[in-house]
């Protein structure tokens, strides 16, 4: 399969990355850097992170990095002045991470089951976004790129209080398009279906239903973090997506085609 990318159409862009440490997240940040991007990777598990920069250093992309638990309220706030204080400037931000302890059948979902999948998916998606919007309209423009699901999008048994926190940021994403439009900020959903920690784990406790699911996409095979979804998040933040906001993009396939 061969490799597409312009190795400098990010130059100078900073950009944050949350859930940076591993998966969907740490493919992301590594295809920004890849086309010139300072990232400020944001992740709540230190030793992942440092390990997640150390690597990309050895292959010659320098990134700062932060540590933060999206859970705390000043997290926000604190990871935008960090971005700030090392770049100067956020030129994007990619709300990645996300947390969850299903699957797990909807009447066994507890409170504080839904309490960690909205609060560190669409609770600080929201406050990401409130933090960093003075930022941009002060410099003239910006770009959001949040990330949905197919769970939310088509609905997944045994991830109800997931799907709904994904649903959530989609519903997010779509009044900050239309508000923050006149400020020249765009905001995008993708929606992925790739070779993450999470899908891995679907793929090792529920074998049957991945193989169905994976039947269902007609590229017939799963997403690469790097190559296929922080790709088109590159595509998105930079100058040749200049005139897309307020969508939702499936990234999976063709597996979510009629949604």
């Amino acid at each position: 399969m061969s490799a597409y990318s312009h190795p400098e159409a990010l130059l100078g862009r900073a950009v944050i990355v949350t859930g940076a440490a591993q998966g969907v997240g740490k493919g992301i940040a590594g295809a920004l850097l890849e086309r010139g991007a300072q990232v400020l990777l944001v992740d709540v598990n230190a030793d992942a992170l440092v390990a997640t920069v150390d690597e990309f250093v050895t292959a010659g992309w320098p990134s700062e990095f932060f540590v933060a638990d999206l859970r705390d309220p000043s997290s926000p706030a604190a990871i935008v002045d960090a971005a700030i204080g090392r770049f100067g400037k956020v030129d994007a931000l990619v709300n990645n991470a996300i947390a969850t302890n299903e699957p797990k059948a909807l009447v066994d979902i507890t409170a504080e089951d839904y309490d960690l999948v909205f609060d560190v998916g669409p609770r600080a998606t929201f406050f990401l976004m409130q933090a960093v919007h003075p930022v941009m309209k002060a410099a003239g423009e910006g770009v959001i790129v949040n990330l949905g699901s197919g769970s939310g999008t088509g609905g997944q048994s045994q991830f109800a209080a997931y799907g709904g926190a994904k649903e959530a940021i989609r519903g997010i994403s779509k009044a900050a398009a239309l508000e923050w439009g006149r400020d020249n900020i765009r905001v995008n959903v993708i929606c992925p279906f790739a070779d993450s920690p999470g899908v891995q784990f679907w793929r090792d406790i529920a074998p049957k239903d991945f193989d169905r699911a994976l039947r269902s996409v007609p590229l017939n095979r799963v997403g690469r973090t790097h190559e296929d979804i922080g790709a088109l998040v590159a595509f998105l933040i930079g100058d040749d997506g200049g005139f897309i906001t307020g969508q939702t993009i499936m990234v999976d396939g063709g597996m979510g085609v009629f949604r």
